[in-house]
């Protein structure tokens, strides 16, 4: 299922919300909402931005770290992935 920058969370969709989340997150990302190597909303501000719960959030960011698009730095945060990937 595809899904645009500004989708928003629907809880009585077949799919799971940390994947319409995931897919939201992704097409923000297509869009240019963040600059490589710049940080993303927290967990928290994702939490309240799409009313759901940090497991669910941690979730949809582990998937977009799987994918390579985003990576963490502990006790910093979640960057988009720049050119120069991820060596920090």
């Amino acid at each position: 299922m595809d899904f645009g920058p500004d989708d928003h969370i629907e809880l009585d969709s077949p799919e799971h919300p940390y994947a319409q989340l995931a897919g939201i997150l992704r097409a923000r990302l297509a869009r240019g909402d963040w600059k490589p190597r710049r940080r993303i909303p927290s967990e928290a501000d994702l939490c309240d931005e799409y009313g759901l719960s940090r497991p669910t959030v941690r979730r949809a960011v582990a998937d977009l770290v799987t994918a390579g698009l985003v990576f963490t730095v502990p006790q910093k945060g979640t960057y988009v992935t720049g050119d120069d990937q991820a060596d920090a």
